[in-house]
Order: C-alpha cells, then sequence, then structure tokens
C-alpha cells in the first residue's frame, strides 16, 4: 500500500448547536431588538436629564421670583420708613445734629439766650471732637455718634439762669450735661453800693456739656469745615 493512500481519513465535523443553526431566523428581529434598547435606553437617559433640568430651572426661577419679592417688600418698607421718619430727620439735621458739627452755630446760641435773657456774662472752652461710646451699642447706620466737650463757666444772679440757659439750648441744639457745679459767688451778700450799679452775681456755676452730632461716617476721613480745634 502506497503512502498517500495511508493518509487519515478526514473527521466530520461537529454539527452546530441548534440554536446557532436557527439564528438566521432571528438575526433580523434581534437586531431590532437591540436598536430598540438602545434608543429606549437614550430616551430614558434624556428624560432623566430634561427632568433635571426643568426642576433645577424651577428652582432658579423660584429664587429669583423670591429676591424679587423681597426686594419689593424691601423697598415698600423703605418708602414706609422714609415718609415716618423723614420729617424727623429734617427737624435733627435742621438743628445741628446730623452732619457735620458748626461750633458758630452753638457759640451763636448761646449768645442769643444770654441776650435774650439778659443773663450774666458766660464763658466757654470747647475741646477737640472725639467718637461717643455708647452702651448698649446703636445701630447707626452710615453714621457714627461725634461729641465735643465744652467747658462752661457763668454768673449767677439765682440757680433759674443755669436752668434757663439749658433749657433754652437744648430746645436749639443737641447736647448732654456731662456735670455741674454751682457755688456761692465771692462777695454775695454785700450791700450794693448804689441804686444804679449792676447786679452781683451771688451764684457762679461750672458746667461741662456734650455737644453730640451724628457723623456720616465716609466724611470722617477729612476734618469738619468750619470747626476750630
Amino acid at each position: 500500500m502506497s503512502p498517500a493512500k495511508n493518509v487519515a481519513k478526514k473527521q466530520p465535523s461537529a454539527p452546530l448547536p441548534w440554536w446557532l443553526r436557527e439564528f438566521s431566523q432571528v438575526r433580523t428581529a434581534l437586531l431590532v431588538f437591540l436598536v430598540v434598547l438602545a434608543c429606549s435606553v437614550s430616551a430614558v437617559v434624556l428624560s432623566r436629564w430634561a427632568l433635571h433640568e426643568a426642576q433645577a430651572s424651577q428652582t432658579r426661577a423660584q429664587q429669583l421670583r423670591n429676591e424679587a419679592r423681597q426686594r419689593y417688600v424691601n423697598v415698600e418698607t423703605e418708602k414706609l420708613e422714609i415718609a415716618t421718619y423723614q420729617p424727623l430727620f429734617a427737624i435733627l439735621r435742621e438743628r445741628g445734629l446730623i452732619g457735620q458739627e458748626n461750633r458758630l452755630e452753638w457759640v451763636e446760641a448761646i449768645r442769643q439766650v444770654q441776650e435774650q435773657r439778659r443773663l450774666l456774662p458766660i464763658s466757654y472752652e470747647i475741646a477737640p471732637q472725639q467718637p461717643v461710646v455708647m452702651e448698649p451699642a446703636l445701630d447707626l447706620g452710615g453714621y457714627s455718634m461725634r461729641g465735643s466737650r465744652m467747658k462752661l463757666h457763668m454768673d449767677l444772679l439765682h440757680e433759674g439762669d443755669l436752668f434757663s440757659l439749658l433749657s433754652d439750648l437744648r430746645a436749639r441744639t443737641h447736647f448732654t450735661v456731662q456735670e455741674c457745679a454751682i457755688k456761692r459767688a465771692a462777695g454775695a451778700g454785700n450791700p450794693v453800693a448804689a441804686p444804679d450799679a449792676p447786679l452781683a452775681p451771688a451764684l457762679s456755676a461750672d458746667c461741662t456739656l456734650n455737644w453730640l452730632t451724628l457723623t456720616p461716617t465716609a466724611a470722617q476721613a477729612a476734618p469738619p469745615m468750619g470747626t476750630r480745634p
């Protein structure tokens, strides 16, 4: 027997599984299913993203509406406060409490009261302006309380002269009385030499006054205009 005839016969291949043999019949349907599945998943993902964006947009719109409503409420509140407090603000500014201090007005007010009440001579000395520390602290907005201390000396015919001076000044300006000391004048009680001689003071008063101003905070960098150190 020749070598060529000794070649082993080729073994027959194993049969394919039934699901591979039938695959050709469902291949189209499977491809359609996969396409539909991919489209469905994409649709779900896009729907969830669109829902998230819509919710975020609604939240932003709600925040904007709330902010607009709050601004409206603030504007209405400010309008009401302006209508309520503007007359008082104008009065306080006219009386010198709000704005830069004006020592000339203080001096003029003392002079006018002295002339109108026919008071005895008054002398005074004003110290440099200083911040006022309030306890408890108050929210003054864009203003700060500042004060200038005045040492005032006046001769009195009686105690009522001092009270009249302080009362008249308080009606025109704003200040606090830190302290006052009244003492009997030297030579008080001596008889008057002549009927035409001027009345001699029976008392003298030494007071410490703090003249107050509400100064805008931004204006404190520059020295006040029209003041003396």
